[in-house]
């Protein structure tokens, strides 16, 4: 029955870990606490008091002693999340007004880039997927959005 408890704790820290320096969210941490107070818990009802109180101490003092050595050692910064938002809002010109014509940089689908009165902005298609180097005409501006259309070649 020990390899059941020892399991039940190294599995917990585990989660515990992956949702520290990795997991966005909550469900592994929850998880990863009911394994370990599941291994305590069974080492006090198997093993009796004396050995419950030596797994409690063991385990809180291995968990301190592993979150330590992974923020002291710059482990976690190898495993961690790093992502960063670089994208900002349109500040869109005064310059730019509906009918105007500009050009996608990217593909909208329905959101993207696109170059119009010679300034990039994120524009918003009204629905359809635009290809990339398709020329389009702005239709509708609402606060920070600009919504275009494909010009249509007579």
């Amino acid at each position: 029955m020990w390899y059941v408890i020892i399991f039940l704790i190294l599995f917990g820290f585990l989660l515990l870990f992956l949702e520290f320096f990795v997991l966005p969210g909550f469900v592994a941490g929850i998880l990863g606490g009911i394994s370990v107070i599941a291994g305590i818990y069974q080492a006090y009802k198997v093993y009796g008091v004396q050995a419950g109180h030596i797994t409690l101490g063991a385990t809180f003092f291995s968990f301190v002693g592993l979150m330590y050595f992974f923020l002291k050692s710059k482990t976690w910064k190898k495993i961690a999340l790093n992502d960063a938002i670089d994208s900002r809002i349109n500040e869109i010109k005064k310059t730019i007004e509906v009918g105007d014509i500009g050009i996608t940089i990217s593909k909208l689908a329905p959101a993207g880039k696109g170059l119009i009165q010679g300034e990039v902005l994120e524009i918003h298609s009204t629905g359809e997927l635009i290809e990339k180097n398709v020329k389009v005409k702005v239709v509708k501006i609402e606060g920070y959005k600009v919504y275009v259309e494909p010009v249509k070649e007579e």
